[in-house]
């Protein structure tokens, strides 16, 4: 029987190169339900498409534009509004299988409600995991869900690990995450104060919507994976560690305690992490293009300077603090990066700013225990307050 996809977050870059993987196997998959949170005229041509049972639009204002369109096509496709309603989804009997790829912490709620009904959860929405951290893990652990990671690092190390989980913690020395550098990798670290949002968002290397190619410039998309990875894995902080590796092509690795290291090459495209969630344990085609090696140039690794983090990559050693910092550190991490970066896009402050705001916004926070998800939400949006009105007091001096 075909399986039943509901996929979070259909019209961004995950979302649609999923839906791209799913149209190669037609006999294996369906579109069961799609979210989505203003794109309307591009989630309106997914239902065309997919003709799926359920679509959620965020935004009650879009979802009634929407559902008027699908009554005015005929469609038996149901629209529901507000974000309860991608839990809705994401949880329902039918479902096998949950692709979560809402950007920010809003996709928390939905990819806890998917793990608590024991889905299948493809995870490319990393805040789940950061801003979540154990109470997302027991989410997992406590409806049984098979949690498989698609940021293509974190597949890359998924991929590498021994199938046994329980030989994880015997066999493995550390994990090492590459990173590209971004496009700022050699430019002077003192002109990173001219960078424009554009310049921000050309990534070299990869196709990614903005608010994540801004994270790739700043480094904070690893620092964001470091705390990831510490939770996927059950690595203590110190087992990770971070190359820079501007091709791209090696998407992580393992070293083992016989020093041995195991590495997941592939082109930078999506796909392959998607249809390798997907159809986990087996593999299918994806769309990827392959590997040439015959006409590969050199693989290089350089070492990111701890000296050099304060100027090029500021970002990337708070990860670390605040996993060694007190509980809910990596919810105002996340928090203060999500208003900085939207601040930067809409040109209110500058690119050497965004960390800057969120240093700022760990220090006058008092971070506490969390012990519940509505925990979770309050301190997320009292970092939010924060670190706006931070960003108010920079623009009027």
């Amino acid at each position: 029987m075909k399986k039943l996809v509901s996929v979070l977050g259909s019209t961004g870059s995950i979302g649609q190169n999923t839906l791209d993987v799913l149209d190669r196997h037609p006999d294996d998959f369906k579109v069961f339900a799609l979210s989505a949170s203003t794109s309307v005229d591009r989630i309106w041509q997914q239902c065309l498409k997919y003709q799926p049972e359920w679509v959620v639009m965020v935004s009650p204002e879009h979802g009634k534009i929407l559902q008027d369109k699908i009554k005015a096509q005929g469609l038996k496709c149901e629209v529901l509004t507000g974000e309860k309603s991608i839990d809705f989804i994401a949880s329902h009997e039918s479902v096998d299988i949950v692709m979560a790829a809402i950007v920010g912490a809003a996709g928390l709620r939905s990819s806890i409600a998917a793990a608590k009904a024991g889905k299948r959860l493809l995870l490319a929405n990393k805040e789940a995991l950061v801003v979540g951290g154990d109470l997302f893990c027991s989410a997992v652990e406590q409806g049984g869900a098979t949690l498989l990671p698609i940021d293509s690092e974190h597949s890359a190390i998924f991929q590498a690990l021994p199938t046994d989980r329980t030989q994880w913690s015997k066999q493995v020395e550390k994990i090492i995450l590459t990173a590209s550098g971004g496009p700022f990798r050699t430019r002077n670290p003192f002109t990173l104060r001219d960078v424009t949002p554009e310049q921000a968002c050309a990534h070299p290397n990869w196709v990614m919507g903005r608010k994540i190619s801004v994270d790739s410039a700043t480094m904070m998309n690893k620092a964001l994976e470091v705390v990831e990875a510490k939770y996927l894995f059950n690595m203590s902080p110190d087992q990770i560690d971070v190359v820079i590796h501007p091709q791209s092509v090696i998407h992580s690795m393992v070293q083992f305690v016989d020093t041995s290291v195991m590495a997941q090459l592939g082109t930078p495209d999506m796909r392959m992490p998607i249809s390798y969630g997907l159809a986990w344990p087996q593999r299918i085609t994806s769309g990827a293009p392959k590997l040439d090696f015959k006409t590969m140039k050199d693989l290089t690794f350089e070492a990111i300077d701890q000296n050099d983090h304060p100027e090029r990559f500021p970002a990337l050693a708070l990860a670390w603090d605040c996993l060694r910092g007190p509980a809910g550190s990596c919810v105002v991490l996340n928090a203060s990066n999500e208003i900085a970066v939207a601040a930067f896009l809409d040109k209110q402050i500058r690119f050497d700013q965004i960390s800057l705001i969120i240093q700022e916004s760990l220090a006058h926070i008092q971070a506490g225990s969390i012990d519940s998800i509505e925990d979770l939400i309050e301190l997320d949006q009292k970092t939010r307050s924060i670190a706006t009105d931070l960003i108010t007091r920079k623009l009027t001096h």
